[in-house]
């Protein structure tokens, strides 16, 4: 089993402490988010779960705690953009903050285990694709030797980000422009020797040099664990996503990062309401257990010895 840590909220940087403490419990309470009555029991054994990976745009508050983790593999799929608060309002300083934030935990953990996500990209009247390449080039100078790769995927318009990115004035881009811009990307990338790879990307930028990527790596999982996995392809994610199956422990609408591009927050005030009912000694993420809540073990167990 793989654990994702999360996809739906950012476990690293306010749920920290809440995830170490379930690696000790050895077990933690999930709810389904299209049934939030149906929850269930996940079993953390390090002998069933092969590979946690931590989804953050910032981990600073988890390093205290990873030596919770030593028994376990893990890596870290790192957002890290050059957009300003107007789009992130709540992250701290990049220069100042986050990208040492990244140096150090890519020191502590190996650079082979923090990987760079610069997405998603958008294009308004500020982030222009010049102003695109620029930035990735900066934070990609500052990454350099603290990461082998960097993931890039274009903005998507789902109803909810779309009314939160109104006032952003985002146009639309073309394939032709997608292809101009990666191409550029990729020619910083390799100065800096980043390989380059997509996130549910369905245009094909091979020529580019940019090959489609899994966040959930069953390759680089292997590579990490010294052997083979007998993963499958996650059905529960779009077509054109290419992760291998794995259990998300998080719950959405509880970020308080706020980033105006997010999926997985309905409100801001909701997330931070729901926020606001977490406890680090709980069982389940945020909220409680009560007496409408059917609890149901879930059947898991190692991809190496499916």
């Amino acid at each position: 089993m793989v654990i994702s840590a999360s996809r739906r909220t950012d476990i690293p940087c306010y749920y920290g402490e809440w995830f170490a403490n379930r690696i000790k419990e050895g077990f933690l309470y999930v709810r389904n988010p299209m049934n939030p009555h149906q929850v269930s029991r996940i079993n953390l054994s390090p002998d069933q779960v092969d590979c946690i990976v931590f989804w953050t745009k910032n981990p600073a508050n988890i390093m205290e705690y990873l030596e919770a983790f030593q028994d376990y593999m893990y890596y870290f799929q790192f957002t890290l953009t050059g957009y300003g608060r107007d789009v992130e309002p709540n992250l701290p300083d990049k220069k100042k903050e986050l990208i040492p934030a990244f140096q150090a935990l890519s020191e502590r953990i190996g650079k082979e285990r923090v990987i760079w996500r610069y997405d998603p990209i958008l294009v308004n009247g500020r982030y222009t694709m010049e102003y695109h390449l620029k930035a990735f080039e900066k934070i990609a100078a500052s990454l350099a030797g603290y990461t082998e790769k960097a993931v890039i995927s274009f903005v998507d318009f789902y109803g909810k980000t779309q009314r939160n990115m109104r006032k952003l004035a985002i146009r639309d881009i073309t394939k032709d422009e997608m292809a101009s811009l990666a191409s550029g990307l990729a020619r910083i990338a390799s100065r800096y020797h980043l390989a380059m790879e997509t996130c549910a990307e369905e245009i094909d930028l091979q020529s580019q040099g940019i090959r489609h990527g899994s966040c959930i790596d069953q390759e680089l999982i292997e590579r990490l664990l010294g052997y083979k996995l007998n993963g499958k392809k996650d059905r529960n994610q779009r077509k054109e996503c290419g992760c291998m199956e794995s259990v998300d422990v998080g719950a959405y609408h509880t970020c308080p990062s706020a980033c105006l591009y997010c999926y997985a927050n309905a409100s801001v005030a909701g997330a931070v309401e729901n926020f606001k009912q977490h406890s680090p000694c709980s069982p389940i993420l945020c909220g409680s257990i009560n007496k409408n809540d059917k609890i149901t073990d879930r059947k898991v167990k190692s991809a190496s010895r499916l």
